[in-house]
């Protein structure tokens, strides 16, 4: 009988062999499908998910156990190349402060043009027709019917209107604009940020140690008697010996604010509160007037430690390019930025779903039905 069953298999049909591969096929591609649906199930899992990211943070670090399994000779060799990159990072510093040094040489090329925009501004300065002509793209290009209707309602909108000086509210509206800035701002510190006519970048000198300044300039108003409000930040360049290899450039180490000369009554960064206490034997109420501090914008003058961010934010992006904050352009930008991310992620999604339609194993009915985990109660 063996022998027999030997015999068949031996000489069975090839039709019959291809329908048993056909069948060892069907089965697998069902275990896969089955696979599949069972991880998308598990992900979908928030306490799966919790455990996962869990059990990453703490890998996040930790030595694989490679460098300690090297032989001897071989891990002598690697503190050879560990020496190398310290020398790397100390050239790397040098680099730095020479990009500070372009930086303070291209600042007093910068200065003339960011002066005569404080000069615009704050009406000092009236531009000409010529300064004033703006090539429009070709989306933003008019009929000459619809700038002579704007031209016309322009004009109605000056009879108005009294002539506004300058570019009213200019350095308000930056702030207002942006994010970071516009979270500082209380409604008490607007009137007081209408008089900001211009905001500085101050280097520091060639040959002393690298740091920066922002200069808030103001005209005479009711509230402080200052005309300039400054905030000065010390930085870095130079790999910290107990960990050279963190090194990655210039970093701000600290920052000092200056003293704002209140007018009587007008300091935003107090405010007066009353409250009432009662006396433990006579139980009689008092009312007592107490000065605590008060959320404003100028408290970015009494500088916290956290608040390097902002300080680096207006001297790269808000002082440079201040008129596209006020337009909204430079906003757009940055929205574009995190749009084309959305959209990456969109297309993945996209992938994913048309890779299922694709899969012949798919069974869009047994997705349908989610796990019981993750039906609502």
């Amino acid at each position: 009988m063996a022998d027999l069953d030997n015999k068949d298999q031996t000489e069975m049909d090839p039709a019959d062999m291809e329908d048993v591969e056909e069948v060892e096929e069907e089965e697998t591609g069902e275990d896969n499908s089955k696979a599949r649906q069972l991880t998308r199930q598990m992900m979908q899992n928030p306490q799966i998910l919790a455990a996962l990211q869990e059990r990453l943070d703490g890998l996040v670090g930790s030595p694989s156990g490679y460098m300690e399994s090297l032989p001897k000779v071989v891990k002598r060799r690697v503190n050879a190349l560990k020496n190398l990159q310290v020398k790397c990072a100390h050239i790397e510093a040098k680099f730095y402060e020479e990009v500070h040094e372009l930086e303070r040489k291209y600042a007093a090329l910068y200065q003339p043009l960011f002066d005569k925009r404080s000069e615009i501004v704050r009406a000092a300065y009236e531009p000409t027709d010529e300064e004033c002509e703006w090539k429009q793209d070709e989306e933003e290009e008019l009929t000459e019917e619809m700038k002579e209707k704007a031209k016309v309602e322009e004009e109605k909108k000056d009879e108005e209107k009294e002539d506004p000086k300058g570019i009213p509210e200019f350095w308000l509206t930056v702030f207002k604009n942006v994010d970071l800035l516009s979270e500082m701002l209380q409604e008490h510190d607007e009137p007081i940020l209408k008089h900001l006519q211009d905001i500085k970048v101050k280097f520091s000198d060639a040959g002393q140690p690298m740091s920066f300044a922002l200069e808030f300039h103001f005209e005479p108003n009711d509230f402080f008697t200052n005309t300039v409000l400054t905030k000065s930040y010390k930085m870095r360049s130079e790999p910290d010996e107990s960990d050279p290899f963190s090194f990655d450039g210039p970093e701000i180490m600290g920052c000092t604010g200056c003293t704002i000369d209140w007018t009587k009554g007008k300091n935003v960064t107090l405010k007066t509160i009353k409250k009432k206490q009662k006396h433990k034997g006579r139980g009689t109420v008092r009312t007592v007037t107490k000065t605590v501090p008060n959320d404003s914008f100028f408290n970015f003058f009494s500088p916290p430690e956290a608040d390097f961010e902002i300080g680096h934010f207006i001297r790269e992006r808000i002082v440079p390019r201040a008129v596209l904050y006020f337009t909204g352009e430079a906003i757009e930008d940055d929205d574009d930025d995190y749009d084309e991310e959305g959209e990456e992620a969109d297309d993945e999604e996209g992938d994913e779903e048309a890779d299922e339609e694709n899969d012949p194993d798919y069974e869009p009915k047994k997705d349908a039905n989610p796990p019981e985990e993750c039906k609502q109660q």
